[in-house]
C-alpha cells in the first residue's frame, strides 16, 4: 500500500465551496437578501463554467472522460453497494460520476433559470429583460423547483458518503480534504496538471460568468 494523491487543490476547492455557496443561496433566498442572494448566484455559475473547463483541460480525476463510465458498470458497482473490500478507485466511482454529471446539469439549470427569474418583488435576474414577464414567471417556477431538486441530490451525497463509511469502511471525505489517499501499491497515481492553470480558468470562467451577467 501507498500514498498518493488522487485530488488535486482545484478539485477539492471547488468542491467545498459549492457546498458553502448552496447554502448561501439557501439562506440568503430564506431570508430574503436578494442582492446578496444574486451574487452568490453569480459566483455560484463562476464555479460551473471553472468545473465545465477543468473537466476537459485538468488532472486526470477531473476529467470528465476518466469518471464517466458506462452506465451498465455504474449499475454493476452499486450491486455491490453492501460488499466491504479494498478502495480500488483513484477519483469517482462509475456510481460517483454520474453522479457528479447529475449534479453540474441541476446547477446549470439553478444558474440558468435564476438569470431570467423575478420575485414579483424588486429582485429580478440579470437576463429578465430579454423576456417577457409571463416567461419569467415561468422560470422563476423552475428556478424554485429545481432547488428541491438540488436538495435531494445534497442528501443523496451525504447518504452515500456515509453508506460508504459505514457498508464498505470506506471514507470518501478524507481525500476530499487532504487529496491523499492509500492504495495498492500497484494502482498507477493519475497524472495532475500545475494548479497555475486553475487560475487560467478560474479568469475564464469569471470572465465568461460576467459577460453572460451582462448581455
Amino acid at each position: 500500500m501507498r500514498r498518493i494523491t488522487v485530488w488535486d487543490l482545484p478539485v477539492r476547492l471547488f468542491h467545498w465551496l459549492l457546498a458553502v455557496l448552496i447554502a448561501a443561496a439557501w439562506v440568503t433566498q430564506e431570508y430574503f437578501s436578494m442582492d446578496w442572494h444574486m451574487r452568490v448566484g453569480w459566483a455560484i455559475l463562476t464555479l460551473l463554467l471553472f468545473r465545465v473547463i477543468w473537466g476537459f483541460v485538468g488532472s486526470d480525476t477531473a476529467r470528465f472522460v476518466r469518471f464517466l463510465r458506462n452506465p451498465a458498470e455504474a449499475a454493476r458497482h452499486l450491486a455491490h453497494l453492501t460488499r466491504r473490500e479494498p478502495d480500488r478507485e483513484v477519483g469517482h466511482n462509475a456510481a460517483g460520476g454520474w453522479m457528479v454529471l447529475a449534479m453540474l446539469v441541476l446547477i446549470a439549470v439553478q444558474c440558468g433559470s435564476g438569470l431570467f427569474a423575478n420575485d414579483d418583488g424588486d429582485a429580478e435576474g440579470p437576463l429578465m429583460h430579454l423576456v417577457g414577464k409571463d416567461r419569467s414567471d415561468w422560470l422563476s417556477h423552475i428556478h424554485s423547483v429545481n432547488f428541491k431538486l438540488i436538495e435531494a441530490a445534497v442528501l443523496l451525497h451525504i447518504l452515500a458518503v456515509v453508506a460508504y463509511a459505514v457498508l464498505k469502511r470506506q471514507n470518501l471525505v478524507r481525500p476530499m480534504l487532504t487529496g491523499r489517499k492509500t492504495m495498492p501499491a500497484d494502482i498507477p497515481a493519475p497524472g495532475l496538471v500545475n494548479p497555475v492553470w486553475a487560475l487560467v480558468a478560474l479568469a475564464a470562467a469569471a470572465g465568461g460568468a460576467s459577460w453572460i451577467w451582462t448581455r
